[in-house]
């Protein structure tokens, strides 16, 4: 019986990667394929046509993620399946009005394309978090936004290259190809069981947030989750730029814009980042794995400066450094989605859920990107973004290595009497805020039982 209950909870956890690995992946064939494209030649009142593209999409993206941040927190699990498959159907919407529609409307198009598509991360994580196993879950997640820009864009240039489409009609194509896989991915991703008991022990449980939550979740710990989104808006700056902008950083770099290179690069960095981010379910304790991942992710931005300085002196061909800085940038930026704020919200065992801090973080990462490309859209287009982007590489890591050093200390100080076993009265916060109540910790030892 003890070997049936393992087969059985361990296929249900291969169930829920799978799913959500899948999703997401197909999630992507509706957002990136169009930035396969050059669209060399085209501009927009001026400006290049691409970077507006990008720009537009990316307005719309961040507009998501800020309305995310509640319609995440209050979404109920039975909502959750049908929300996906109509945000989904409403981006590809947009997508056939961009390759239908005369260029004016092609802009708006990309506005209304990421509008709908800023919402889905937060719907499928929200299957995945309060398990021992959510940092295994959510890597298998996040290797997914990894693989899939590479995979799409791939398949985009096919598009364009080998078959003959124009570059407006082919993000259209790709998500029609993607739209079965889509629909079977969310029905398996409906089949995942709750977290059980002991999940809800050792992690704490996941409820509905209303808004007076998240206030208090905010007041109680805003000195450490600053330094956190601060690190999380320049990550997402930086990556965000190295994956709209990759075609011309390869080709800045002197390699061929071959379809396979962008899907092989990012696939060894998935393979890597993911084996790394998920040792953290083996940590029971929430705030030593806080603490750890925190360190590693000071150890990754320390590789990403490695690789901009092995790559100007020569001893970094740019396949590796491309690599190189890819796993020094997703190792933090995974962390986030897996272990930082899910191992923060168990350690502080506060009514919140881990959508609610990623959309916070995300909505506020993406409006940092918008302020550094609206600029650069009405300023003078550089011959290379090669130099801009290392110099960012270098900007992001080093600021980021010391606001994680920071936060170490903070969330240290203010969570070390708040670990599972302890029965606690009301936690008064941190800097004269005024005392916020939270769940009382399980009495009893949280010890799981062996199979």
């Amino acid at each position: 019986m003890k070997t049936a209950r393992f087969d059985s909870r361990t296929a249900n956890l291969l169930l829920t990667a799978v799913a959500a690995f899948a999703t997401y992946f197909c999630m992507y064939a509706y957002r990136k394929p169009f930035t396969a494209g050059t669209f060399g030649g085209e501009d927009f009142f001026g400006m290049g046509l691409k970077t507006v593209l990008v720009l537009s999409q990316l307005l719309g993206y961040m507009v998501s993620k800020f309305i995310g941040i509640r319609v995440i927190s209050e979404m109920r699990q039975e909502y959750r399946a049908g929300v996906i498959i109509g945000l989904i159907l409403c981006a590809e919407g947009a997508l056939i009005g961009f390759a239908w529609l005369p260029l004016p409307w092609k802009v708006l198009m990309m506005f209304l394309n990421g509008l709908p598509l800023g919402i889905i991360f937060g719907l499928v994580l929200s299957y995945l978090e309060g398990r021992r196993q959510t940092e295994a879950l959510s890597a298998a997640l996040c290797a997914s936004f990894i693989v899939s820009s590479g995979a799409v864009k791939s398949v985009g240039r096919w598009l364009i290259v080998d078959r003959g489409f124009s570059e407006f009609h082919m993000p259209m194509i790709v998500g029609g190809l993607f739209l079965l896989p889509l629909l079977i991915s969310v029905w398996l991703l409906r089949k995942t069981p709750p977290p059980d008991e002991l999940d809800c022990r050792l992690r704490s449980e996941r409820p509905v947030m209303t808004r007076e939550h998240r206030r208090q979740f905010v007041a109680a710990y805003w000195p450490g989750l600053s330094l956190l989104i601060f690190v999380y808006i320049a990550l997402t700056v930086i990556r965000t730029i190295r994956d709209d902008f990759g075609v011309e950083i390869w080709h800045d770099l002197g390699v061929s814009q071959t379809p396979s290179v962008y899907a092989t690069s990012e696939t060894l960095v998935a393979v890597l980042v993911t084996l790394l981010n998920v040792f953290a379910i083996w940590i029971t304790n929430n705030l030593r794995a806080l603490r750890v991942t925190l360190g590693l992710m000071c150890l990754a931005f320390g590789m990403v400066l490695l690789s901009v300085f092995g790559q100007e002196s020569g001893s970094l061909a740019p396949f590796a450094f491309m690599v190189t800085c890819g796993v020094g940038l997703y190792i933090p930026y995974v962390a986030f989605h897996t272990t930082v704020f899910e191992r923060l919200v168990a350690a502080s065992r506060r009514p919140a859920n881990l959508g609610f801090l990623m959309y916070l973080a995300d909505s506020l990462g993406y409006l940092g990107y918008a302020a550094v490309m609206i600029p650069r859209t009405w300023g003078k287009t550089p011959e290379t973004l090669l130099p801009f982007f290392k110099w960012s590489l270098l900007c992001v890591s080093g600021l980021s290595i010391l606001a994680l050093f920071a936060a170490i200390y903070y969330f240290q100080r203010v969570l070390e009497h708040v670990e599972p076993g302890d029965t606690l009265e009301p936690m008064p916060a941190p800097y004269g805020l005024q005392p916020v109540p939270v769940v009382l910790h399980a009495q009893q030892p949280l010890t799981e039982p062996l199979d």
